[in-house]
């Protein structure tokens, strides 16, 4: 599978998964179980990880690898104190059908189009690999909700975190700690340095993980990614592409293209309600 269209799988799938974490109704959702919604991060970390069960910091913070252990263990395993892993995965299907009831309305939800669309994600999801990939692996042994937008809603969760369980593969080959991971990224142009500020790193981590990078040559005195810093970066994302096409080998191309083409119109909707920030610690539009 030619790695561009599996990319632009990731980009028309990512916004129907991630619309969650910014929503209305998730923060409602979230509230009714208990959890303090200041901010997204209680809710946050409980909706991605419940998946898991009711583990602990270290296991939470090794699969999302680029949050600061302390950051981690602000939330984790507080959450399970909140709410059961169980009662968070319930909550977390109720807030996405108000979430897609809303933006997209019951006729596109009841449209063949949506069904369809909801068939061919579940066998790419169905098809991933699921080997040395523990979020994936954790929404694969979730039962499947009956409504087509949740099947989709699903789908599109099982293949990010599948494509983020590679990427987490590649940094780590690639030699980029989870700090390191966070500021080379930086450097490339994925988005501004306070983007990353809510991965929870302290000054003096940032610090130290650029000079680790600036004496591996990857990075200038200014901060800056030299030529080997983004050929780097470069290759790590040509290695997280390559991992995760094998879903859409599976599909096939013609499938594939399908999905792109019914995933258009509730990715523009989804896009254009303004609940996911323009700049993102993903690099989705920049890299």
């Amino acid at each position: 599978m030619d790695t561009a269209r599996v990319r632009q799988m990731w980009h028309l799938l990512e916004p129907l998964h991630s619309v969650l974490y910014y929503a209305p109704e998730a923060f409602d959702e979230a509230a009714a179980l208990g959890y303090e919604t200041a901010d997204r991060w209680p809710s946050y970390f409980a909706w991605r990880a419940a998946a898991l069960g009711p583990v602990g910091p270290v296991r939470v913070a090794s699969a999302f690898y680029g949050f600061s252990p302390e950051k981690v263990a602000r939330h984790v395993p507080a959450a399970w104190e909140v709410a059961t892993p169980a009662d968070v995965l319930a909550a977390r299907l109720r807030a996405v059908d108000r979430i897609y009831r809303r933006l997209l309305g019951d006729e596109t939800l009841g449209s063949p189009e949506l069904a369809e669309a909801a068939d061919l994600a579940r066998r790419a999801a169905g098809s991933a690999g699921l080997e040395g990939r523990p979020l994936a692996a954790a929404h694969a042994e979730l039962p499947w909700p009956e409504a087509p937008h949740l099947v989709l809603w699903q789908a599109a969760t099982i293949l990010r975190e599948h494509r983020g369980d590679g990427h987490i593969a590649a940094l780590i080959a690639a030699g980029l700690d989870p700090a390191e991971s966070l500021v080379s990224f930086a450097a490339v142009g994925a988005a501004p340095e306070p983007v990353f500020e809510s991965r929870g790193w302290s000054e003096d981590a940032w610090a130290a993980a650029r000079e680790r990078l600036t004496a591996r040559g990857l990075l200038a005195t200014d901060g800056a990614a030299t030529a080997e810093g983004h050929a780097l970066r470069a290759e790590v994302e040509r290695r997280t592409d390559e991992l995760a096409a094998g879903p859409w080998t599976a599909l096939g191309p013609e499938a594939t293209t399908r999905l792109a083409d019914l995933l258009g119109g509730p990715w523009l909707t989804i896009i254009g309600s303004g609940l996911l920030p323009s700049e993102n610690t993903l690099g989705i539009g920049k890299i």
